[in-house]
């Protein structure tokens, strides 16, 4: 069975990293998705139960996708899950850079890892949760970049300002 993960803080989950985890749901036995608990460099607007709950309820239609947190170095807990493939999304030129680098670390650390990038689908190539949440908190449409359940939470966070 081939195990990959793919890891993220997903805060919120969106239709782009949907697109990528359905798509790589096709190529492996298994495709977990990994949110990392407490990502270092950023600020969360859901917690890591939230985030876990929110995305397992978009992807309970798929049996071949886990949804679960984590902890520590994500080669770590690919080990430990037995994944040899991390997957990640490239939108644009920057995404490359820093997946590049990312890749060579991993690398070095994880050499059995391997680093699959599977390139955004065009209607979500400008789409990121950090630019999500600055447009629904300012009372932005988010219609069609983000699950329904995602919109409702992200409402209730903001409120309704449209």
């Amino acid at each position: 069975m081939t195990i990959a993960i793919y890891p993220g803080s997903f805060d919120p989950i969106t239709n782009g990293h949907l697109d990528i985890a359905l798509r790589a749901s096709r190529i492996f036995d298994k495709l977990i998705i990994g949110i990392y608990d407490r990502p270092s460099e950023k600020t969360l607007l859901f917690s890591t139960r939230e985030r876990v709950r929110l995305a397992r309820e978009a992807v309970k239609d798929n049996p071949k996708i886990e949804v679960v947190s984590y902890k520590g170095l994500t080669g770590d807990y690919a080990r430990k899950v037995h994944a040899h493939v991390m997957v990640r999304g490239l939108r644009m030129g920057g995404d490359f850079e820093k997946e590049f680098t990312l890749s060579m670390m991993n690398r070095r650390l994880y050499p059995e890892l391997e680093q699959l990038c599977l390139m955004s689908a065009v209607e979500y190539q400008f789409l990121s949760s950090s630019l999500l949440k600055e447009a629904a908190s300012l009372g932005g449409d988010i219609e069609g970049l983000v699950p329904s359940i995602v919109a409702r939470a992200l409402i209730s966070k903001y409120g309704n300002k449209g």
